[in-house]
């Protein structure tokens, strides 16, 4: 058996690492091809492109291995098949899931590498990867004057060359010095020129032949001062220096990419849903706290009272808060506080910030006040002389049969209820029933309306797309279980296939692989797009494409295992001699029950 187990594993070995290499080589292509116009034509070392190259290498690996494990067990088994080896093997009475057991083995070794890759490695080369292009995308293209097209790559200068002799001479120079920030107001003639690098090439020096400087003033002109200087000079040699620093690569700190959530760990990604959630459910909150306030009728007799499990969410992020208030405060002030100081700590920050709270409303009142006219109360009524003074008589209403006490709140201490007769209420009452009275507080309601409309739809933004956010890093969570799980899937579907169609090479195999390889790319970003719109939960989007392709692999062992021939033509073609010939038998049967009947 461990002749066996080493011969199949053998097989398997060099086919894998083969088609490891040209996946990753074709998915490396398709990767650099996005950022060829940004990477290429800006005269970087060689070991730069080595760098970026190595990374891409390491960060595609996760897509590779899938579908290098796919076509190279579907190879494997495919030439054990096509040589009669796995007939040989049958016929000794070994079964086909004892000859796929060292192969198994190994992928699931290779799955655990491939989960902890994903997990350590890729995050770390993918910080690197996005620090280095970054860079790369900064630097500015290599110094490359054209003859007869302006070149804009020096910061602040306009260059153009009508014709160039050589990597030096120049001929017809015409420069656009735009240092001062105001317009085309200096502009450079030559005849001739020379332009040589120095300093290692971090500066360039260009001397210029037989040419004139025209520089404009920078002064605006007013109505009685004289206009603005204009100076012309004229040089048989000047020479000027250009910093070429804009054309060197300067590295970023890779602490700048810390909040990408294709750089962390399973652990940083589950602290930052942590503290995304709580986010969420604080803003849920909120919401809830504040949505009473803006009905103020509604709220009158019913409360809006937030669920259960916010309200537990909340009281469980308030305890963290406190927790993490307590060591800042322990840190800070070298003291240890137990419950009770802690409990005080936070009272006395509850009471000093509901004193601010009552200093805003008192600075409120006290304007609102300076605004409002003030309300009636039992020394501003002493009179119906006084009360028929302040009705609009244009528009009288019915007066209720039943006389009903209206209590009028005052700023004393007592509230003193003041009791109207019926015409004074109806006068009181119809000034709600005038036109401007309803055209004005259609308005108010309008507006008020408007305003809660917008409130609630960027609260409901916010939400949107803090929730959006919450379900893209639970993704790159599950990601790294679903990418290092899919190569035992792969597993399962290749080996029993190449055991049915039971052809090696590159014709067949290649052919079935980029196949079923292309049908779980699709189904996987089927999913994930399910998982990021809230279709679907994070955990199917994302495992979606595996689910789907177990039953086949399932179904292909099945076939195998009974020596199927469900990719040979033979198979359909004795199929539909069966089936062609059981046709007539039918229809005699037919004829004949027609006949007794």
């Amino acid at each position: 058996m461990k002749k066996l187990d080493k011969l199949i594993l053998g097989s398997f070995i060099g086919p894998f690492l083969l088609t490891f290499i040209v996946v990753d080589f074709i998915l490396l292509t398709v990767n650099m091809l996005k950022y060829f116009d940004e990477i290429f034509g800006k005269d970087l070392p060689f070991m730069v492109y080595m760098e970026l190259i190595s990374y891409f290498v390491i960060s595609i690996s996760p897509m590779a291995l899938p579908l290098a494990v796919l076509l190279s067990s579907l190879m494997t088994f495919g030439n054990l098949g096509e040589h009669f080896e796995l007939t040989a093997i049958k016929s000794s009475g070994i079964s086909l899931l004892r000859a796929l057991l060292p192969i198994g083995v190994f992928v699931a070794f290779l799955t655990v590498f491939a989960y902890l890759s994903n997990n350590y490695l890729v995050p770390r080369v993918n910080l690197k990867t996005f620090s280095l292009l970054y860079d790369i995308r900064m630097k500015s293209p290599a110094l490359d004057i054209k003859e007869g097209v302006f070149y804009n790559g020096i910061p602040n200068y306009s260059i153009k060359v009508n014709q160039k002799l050589d990597e030096v001479r120049l001929r017809d120079v015409l420069i656009y010095d735009h240092t001062a920030g105001q317009g085309n107001i200096h502009v450079i003639t030559a005849d001739s020129g020379r332009m040589e690098p120095f300093f290692n090439d971090r500066y360039m020096m260009l001397t210029l032949y037989s040419g004139s400087s025209y520089q404009e003033g920078q002064n605006q002109r007013g109505i009685n001062e004289k206009p603005p200087t204009f100076n012309r000079t004229k040089f048989s040699t000047n020479e000027m220096v250009f910093d070429l620093e804009a054309f060197e690569m300067n590295r970023t700190p890779e602490n700048l990419w810390s909040n990408n959530r294709s750089i962390k760990n399973i652990d940083e990604i589950r602290i930052d849903l942590d503290s995304m959630d709580r986010e969420i459910s604080q803003k849920l909150f909120f919401n809830y706290a504040t949505t009473e306030a803006s009905y103020p009728y509604f709220g009158r007799d019913r409360k809006i009272l937030p669920p259960a499990d916010l309200v537990r969410k909340k009281q469980v992020a308030d305890s963290i808060r406190n927790l993490k208030y307590q060591e800042e405060y322990e840190l800070t002030h070298g003291v240890r506080l137990e419950g009770a100081d802690l409990n005080e700590q936070s009272e006395a920050a509850r009471l000093l910030a509901a004193e601010k709270r009552e200093a805003v409303t008192d600075s409120m009142d006290s304007r609102l006040a300076d605004e409002v006219p003030p309300l009636i109360t039992s020394d501003s009524i002493t009179a119906k002389d006084s009360v028929l003074a302040m009705v609009d008589t244009m528009a009288p209403v019915p007066a209720p049969e039943i006389e009903t006490p209206v209590i009028v709140h005052s700023k004393e201490t007592e509230v003193q209820p003041i009791v109207l007769t019926p015409a004074q209420r109806a006068k009181l009452d119809s000034l709600r029933g005038t036109q401007r009275q309803m055209v004005s507080a259609a308005a108010s309601a309008l507006t008020s309306a408007r305003n809660l409309k917008n409130n609630f739809t960027t609260n409901h933004n916010q939400i949107d797309a803090l929730e959006r956010e919450f379900r893209r890093f639970q993704i790159s969570w599950f990601q790294k279980y679903t990418q290092a799980l899919a190569c035992f899937v792969m597993f399962m579907i290749g080996a029993p296939l190449g055991a049915i169609i039971k052809k090696g090479g590159l014709g067949m195999p290649v052919l079935v692989s980029i196949i079923f390889f292309i049908v779980y790319y699709m189904l996987t970003i089927t999913g994930e797009k399910w998982a990021k719109e809230g279709v679907t939960g994070t955990l199917f989007g994302t495992s979606f494409s595996i689910l789907a392709l177990i039953p086949f692999g399932l179904f292909f062992l099945r076939q195998a295992r009974k020596d199927a021939r469900i990719f040979e033509a033979d198979f359909y073609y004795g199929f539909f001699q069966k089936l062609k010939a059981l046709l007539p038998k039918v229809s005699k049967r037919e004829k004949l029950k027609e006949e007794f009947s």
